[in-house]
């Protein structure tokens, strides 16, 4: 089998060819037919997340078939199409996992980092890991939803906003385009926020109410105008912008952060204790989630915007996602 690997921190990806591997006990075995290029794969690529044994496969927006079942595994079958996320697998016996929450497992494995990815024609995960993909979506549109789609679908599903709130989705990006559709199907009142007139159409296209362009007015002002906003997505990468537009929440409203940036968000605390205002971050989410994700996709009609290369091209296709003009996801075939 072909594996798109990276030989060790900051190096080019290598193509290679390897014997195909075998299921452990509660593990099984899939043949890749799609897998996204997610920004989050740089700590991999770079290096950057703590304890990565080299060499590494990265990928942990997988779908497939499950090719082969280990020994034990008796609640997934052979020729069953599953996806793969973030979530890569919980101990099962820390304090977290004790109590639900698998997400913030001491010991969690993270796919394409804990261990080798879907940039591979075939991949081995544990059980717990997988997500049944429904009827209706295809590979190249389920693979996106396992790390992009359940993180904006699972946060705003646990935001606490209520179908006709104001909820604004501060960008229009990978991230953004599902999350305005998501907001859109859950019922909510959406606002997208964007930098630059450009993105107006596409924001009404994919549910958008209204669409404010951030470059050329004030959001947070905007935001007040139409009543304040019970919650603000962040899914761009710039602590600027979030800083900017806190003042966009209503009483009671909370900022949503899952977009990645290094600088601190600036707010005061007369910000928050003035209509009791809250900021959260929020990551990802289980393989149950994943698929709650995913059925909700298929069942609303929720789907990413892709461009796709076939694995042979992976460091065309990573490099074609750090450049930020993807529209709006990446995905490599097999």
């Amino acid at each position: 089998m072909k594996m798109a690997r990276v030989p060790e921190a900051h190096a080019d990806f290598e193509i290679v060819e390897l014997e195909i591997p075998t299921p452990g006990a509660g593990q099984v075995r899939i043949k890749v037919r799609a897998c996204g290029v997610c920004h989050s794969d740089v700590l991999t690529k770079e290096g950057t997340w703590p304890g990565i044994r080299y060499p590494r496969a990265p990928g942990h927006e997988i779908a497939g078939v499950i090719d082969e079942v280990g020994a034990g595994v008796t609640e997934w079958r052979q020729g069953q199409r599953v996806g793969v996320g973030w979530h890569g697998g919980q101990d099962g016996t820390c304090r977290w996992c004790r109590r639900g929450d698998f997400l913030n497992c001491r010991n969690l494995k993270i796919t394409g980092i804990s261990y080798d990815g879907g940039y591979q024609e075939y991949v081995v995960v544990p059980t717990e890991a997988l997500a049944a993909i429904p009827p209706g979506l295809s590979d190249v549109e389920a693979a996106p939803l396992m790390c992009a789609g359940v993180t904006t679908y699972n946060a705003l599903r646990h935001s606490g906003a209520m179908p006709g709130d104001l909820v604004a989705v501060l960008g229009v990006g990978g991230l953004g385009h599902l999350a305005i559709q998501f907001a859109h199907a859950s019922g909510y009142n959406v606002a997208a926020v964007g930098r630059g007139p450009q993105n107006a159409a596409l924001a009404e296209k994919l549910g958008a109410n209204t669409y404010i362009d951030n470059k050329a007015t004030d959001a947070a002002g905007a935001l007040r105008e139409l009543g304040g906003a019970q919650v603000i997505l962040a899914t761009a990468p710039s602590s600027k912008a979030m800083t900017e537009i806190i003042d966009g929440l209503g009483p009671n409203g909370k900022l949503v952060v899952i977009g990645v940036a290094l600088e601190p968000i600036e707010v005061t605390p007369v910000q928050l204790v003035t209509g009791s205002r809250v900021i959260e971050g929020w990551a990802s989410g289980t393989s149950a989630d994943s698929e709650d994700t995913l059925r909700f996709a298929a069942l609303t009609g929720v789907r990413p915007m892709v461009e796709t290369f076939p694995l042979e091209r992976v460091g065309e296709a990573y490099a074609r996602m750090m450049s930020g003009k993807a529209e709006f996801r990446v995905v490599l075939t097999m």
